[in-house]
C-alpha cells in the first residue's frame, strides 16, 4: 500500500491528535510542573496517588496498557479478514490501513505505560520483541511503497506468480523440441512380427476366381484353377475343352463295345432326343439348351465326363434406360470470393554444420539454464554475458538459422523476467515470515502480562 496516498490523511491527524492527547495526561498526571500553564486539565482526568511506584501499574498507565492491547488485537485479526472476503465489516484495504496507523499509534502509547524505562527481564524481553514487529511492519511497508515502481521498470510484463513454474517448463520443452527437430529422424522399422509375403503369394495375389460363363456358376476346374493361381480367360478355356471333347469323341466311335455280358444281353435301344438339365450338359450343349442325342449306357460303363466347354456367352441387346424426366435448372448461388492464400514462404536451406552449432549450445547452455531451479546463479542470468554470448553464435551458423538464436535468446530473456519476478515476490514478502510469528507471540506475551498485573500486583 503506498503512503502517498490522500485516504491516509484522515488517519494521520488522528494518530497525531492522540499522541499529543497522551502526552499531556502523561504530564499532567505525573509531572504536573512541567505542564504550560495555559493547558488545564480537568479534575477528572487527573488521578489520584497510588502506592505503585512505576506508571504501568497507575490507573492511567493501565488505560495505556489496555489501549494497546486492543489494537495488537485488531491487528492480528486482519489476517482473518482477508481469508474471509464476504465478510462486511469494511473493506481489506480500511482495514489494512487502520492496522498501519493504530499501530504507530502504540508507538507513543508503549512508552508512555512503561513510564520511559524497561523494567525487569519480562517487560525487557516484550519491549525487545516489540522492537521486532514494529521493525518488521515498517520495512515491510517500505517495501510495499517501493515494489510497484521496481516491478515497472524491470518487468515490462507481468506474470501471475502461480504460474512461473509452468512457464519455465514450458520454455524447457520448446527449447528440447528445436534441438531435436535438428537432429536427423531415426529409420522406421519394420515390425518383426509380420511375415513378408513369398514369391509365389506375390504372383497370385492379382487372380481372381474363375466361373462358368454359362448361369455364373463356379465349376471344379476353375476353382482348381483359380487356387493355383493361373489368370485363364474364357477363350483358351473353350478352345482347350473343345479339344479335348473331340478327341474323347474319335477314341469313343473306334473303339469296340465291351463284350460284357450284361452288354450282350441288352439290346440296345434307339436313340432318343433329351433335353439334360446338369450344368456339364449345359455347357457342352450347342447352342445352350438344344436337345442331346446319345445311347444310353448302364450303369458302371459310362466314360470319364469330358472337361466342360465355356462358349462364348449369346450377346444381349443393350437396352438403354429411359431418360430421367430432365428437372429445372437451379438458379447458381453465388459462391463468395476465396480468400488469397498467403504465398508459401520459400524452404530454407539445411546447414549441417550450423544445426551441429545449435544443438550443441542447446545442451550445454541453454538446456541448463532453463531447467535450473535458481537461474540467478547461471551465467546466462547476467544480461551482458548473455547478449556476449547470443551474438557470437549467430556469427558461427549462417544466416537461415540467425532467426532461430534469436528465438532462443527471447526464451533466456523470458526466463531472467521470471526470475527477477520471484526475486522481487520474495522480498514483498518475505519479511512476513518474521512479521506474523513474532506478532502472534507478542500477542500472546502481552496478555499473559495484563493477567500477571492485574490479578497479582
Amino acid at each position: 500500500m503506498r503512503i502517498n496516498n490522500w485516504k491516509h490523511v484522515p488517519w494521520f491527524v488522528f494518530v497525531c491528535l492522540a499522541t499529543i492527547a497522551a502526552g499531556i495526561l502523561y504530564v499532567g498526571n505525573f509531572h504536573p510542573a512541567r505542564i504550560p500553564s495555559w493547558i488545564h486539565l480537568p479534575g477528572s482526568l487527573i488521578q489520584r496517588p497510588t502506592e505503585h511506584h512505576t506508571v504501568g501499574g497507575t490507573p492511567l498507565g493501565l488505560w495505556f496498557g489496555a489501549i494497546s492491547l486492543a489494537i495488537f488485537v485488531f491487528a492480528a485479526l486482519l489476517s482473518l479478514r482477508k481469508k474471509i472476503p464476504l465478510w462486511r465489516v469494511g473493506t481489506v484495504q480500511r482495514w489494512l490501513r487502520a492496522h498501519i496507523w493504530l499501530t504507530i499509534l502504540t508507538i507513543p502509547l508503549v512508552i508512555l505505560h512503561s513510564g520511559f524505562r524497561f523494567g525487569g527481564p519480562m517487560t525487557t524481553f516484550l519491549m525487545v520483541l516489540y522492537g521486532v514487529v514494529m521493525v518488521s511492519g515498517f520495512y515491510g511497508l517500505f517495501l510495499q511503497h517501493l515494489m510497484p515502481r521496481l516491478m515497472k521498470e524491470r518487468l515490462p510484463a507481468e506474470t501471475v506468480f502461480e504460474q512461473i513454474p509452468h512457464i519455465r517448463a514450458q520454455l524447457a520443452v520448446a527449447a528440447e523440441k528445436m534441438r531435436d527437430s535438428f537432429k536427423p529422424a531415426p529409420p522406421k522399422k519394420t515390425a518383426a512380427a509380420t511375415p513378408s509375403p513369398s514369391a509365389s503369394k506375390a504372383a497370385t495375389a492379382g487372380a481372381a476366381v474363375m466361373a462358368s460363363t454359362k448361369g455364373e456358376l463356379s465349376t471344379p476346374v476353375a476353382r482348381a484353377k483359380s487356387v493355383t493361381g493361373s489368370a485363364i480367360t474364357a477363350a483358351p478355356v473353350a478352345a482347350g475343352a473343345t479339344t479335348a471333347t473331340a478327341a474323347k469323341t474319335t477314341e469313343a466311335e473306334s473303339a469296340p463295345a465291351p463284350a460284357s455280358i450284361p452288354n450282350a444281353a441288352v439290346t440296345p435301344a434307339a436313340p432318343k432326343a433329351e433335353t439334360i438339365g446338369t450344368p456339364t450338359a449345359r455347357v457342352q450343349s450347342e447352342p445352350p439348351g438344344a436337345p442331346v442325342a446319345r445311347t444310353e449306357i448302364p450303369a458302371g460303363d459310362q466314360p470319364a465326363p469330358s472337361p466342360p466347354v465355356a462358349p462364348a456367352a449369346p450377346e444381349k441387346p443393350a437396352v438403354a434406360p429411359p431418360p430421367p424426366p430432365a428437372a429445372a435448372p437451379k438458379p447458381a448461388a453465388a459462391k463468395p470470393a476465396a480468400a488469397a492464400k498467403p504465398a508459401a514462404k520459400p524452404a530454407v536451406p539445411t546447414d549441417a554444420a550450423s544445426e551441429a552449432v545449435l544443438i550443441e549450445f542447446i545442451e550445454r547452455q541453454i538446456l541448463p539454464y532453463l531447467n535450473a531451479h535458481r537461474g540467478d546463479r547461471m551465467r546466462l542470468n547476467n544480461p551482458r554475458f548473455s547478449d556476449d554470448t547470443f551474438r557470437f553464435v549467430k556469427l558461427r551458423v549462417t544466416e537461415g538459422y540467425r532467426a532461430r538464436v534469436e528465438e532462443i535468446q527471447g526464451w533466456c530473456d523470458e526466463r531472467r523476467m521470471l526470475d527477477v519476478q520471484v526475486r522481487l515476490h520474495h522480498w514483498l514478502h518475505g519479511w512476513l515470515f518474521i512479521h506474523v510469528p513474532f506478532s502472534f507471540l507478542l500477542l500472546m506475551l502481552t496478555i499473559w502480562h495484563a493477567c500477571v498485573t492485574v490479578f497479582y500486583y
